[in-house]
């Protein structure tokens, strides 16, 4: 008795000494982009033409200070123009990246449809091409792009591409032809998607290899169900990763306005402003991007630990490494605290769940 006391008293030691030092972290780091302003251009992707604008921090020093942005490509929902991602893309920018996005246009033959979507033959070409103007004397952002680290970031459909990618599939309409994921592929942060197989809802093992992936997800989501997100977290198959629920955003939060022309209608309408969600969702990215990309210590902390605490129009639940093996004892009590921390959790998520019924959306 007087050993658990004392095991006890000092796991309660350990906790509060821990907890403040996560809280003094909290209270100094600042979550807003590492960067004022965003300078911003269009190219054409050799390899497919098609037509890609292009976001990179723009600070006083540019061509003088020694920079260099990762790459980030962002995958478009299908039929949303690349330019309903404009504030969205210049916000991620601004945490530090050089943010890729393009127009994919394409024929599905067996869906029998035509429009704007993307697959994993994007993700090669793009790497090439910002290759390409990381050279070239008439490009914006020549001398500033790190092409070895590459970022995916991705919407609904968009998503659905970066996740078979980060899992090195090659899925029917998702795929142009073959795929290899690069060894540049570093992370993948993707709002309101899934993995699943259509014919059956089943939702497919997503082996990451230790890729971090974040799934950002509005609450009242009616295309692409907030419960299915969930399902396709817990089949993530390596840490880090992270569930983020928008509360009060729909299927079209990251976009500049709610049901773009031409693309598949959210029939609920959202509860969180547009510019606030929009903000939400990219400072999440950015700073998970940071985290994984750049090994950014504060934004590590902000995205798994201390920053759904903060942010008001945020809950999530994280899994940062797998769980080692431990004492009997240590087990019980770390048990005990982490399903007290998991339920806590997983029911702020469910609560801000609004009542819709289970066979809408996708």
């Amino acid at each position: 008795m007087a050993n658990l006391k004392a095991l006890s008293i000092g796991f309660a030691s350990v906790t509060l000494i821990a907890c403040s030092l996560v809280e003094h972290q909290a209270a100094s780091f600042n979550p807003a982009p590492a960067f004022n302003n965003v300078g911003k251009y269009s190219a054409t992707i050799s390899q497919n033409n098609n037509v890609a604008d292009i976001y990179f921090p723009q600070p006083s020093d540019l061509k003088t200070g020694n920079y260099s942005f990762p790459v980030v490509l962002l995958l478009q929902g299908a039929n949303v123009d690349k330019s309903n991602y404009s504030k969205f893309a210049s916000i991620v920018a601004r945490y530090g990246f050089v943010v890729v996005v393009p127009n994919s246009p394409k024929s599905i033959p067996e869906r029998k449809v035509k429009g704007l979507f993307t697959d994993t033959s994007q993700i090669n070409a793009v790497l090439a091409q910002i290759s390409r103007e990381n050279t070239n004397p008439t490009s914006p952002v020549k001398g500033i792009v790190n092409s070895e680290k590459l970022g995916l970031l991705g919407h609904s459909y968009g998503g659905v591409v970066g996740l078979s990618a980060i899992a090195n599939l090659c899925l029917k309409s998702l795929c142009g032809g073959s795929f290899n994921r690069p060894q540049e592929l570093a992370a993948g942060a993707f709002f309101g998607t899934n993995l699943r197989q259509p014919a059956t809802n089943e939702f497919i093992p997503i082996k990451n290899s230790g890729i971090p992936i974040a799934l950002l997800q509005g609450t009242v989501d009616n295309i692409a169900l907030p419960e299915r997100t969930q399902a396709t977290y817990d089949k993530i198959q390596d840490p880090p990763k992270i569930s983020i629920a928008i509360l009060g955003a729909n299927h079209y939060g990251i976009n500049n306005t709610n049901n773009p022309i031409g693309a598949r209608s959210d029939t609920n309408t959202p509860t969180l402003n547009q510019d606030v969600g929009i903000e939400t969702i990219a400072r999440w990215s950015g700073l998970f991007l940071r985290a994984s990309i750049l090994n950014d210590k504060q934004a590590f902390t902000y995205v798994y630990s201390t920053g759904d605490d903060l942010d008001p129009n945020v809950t999530a639940i994280a899994q940062t490494k797998t769980i080692p093996k431990v004492s009997y004892t240590w087990g019980l009590v770390l048990l005990g605290i982490g399903a007290i921390a998991v339920a806590w959790k997983q029911w702020r998520w469910m609560v801000n769940l609004p009542n819709r019924p289970l066979n809408q959306g996708n």
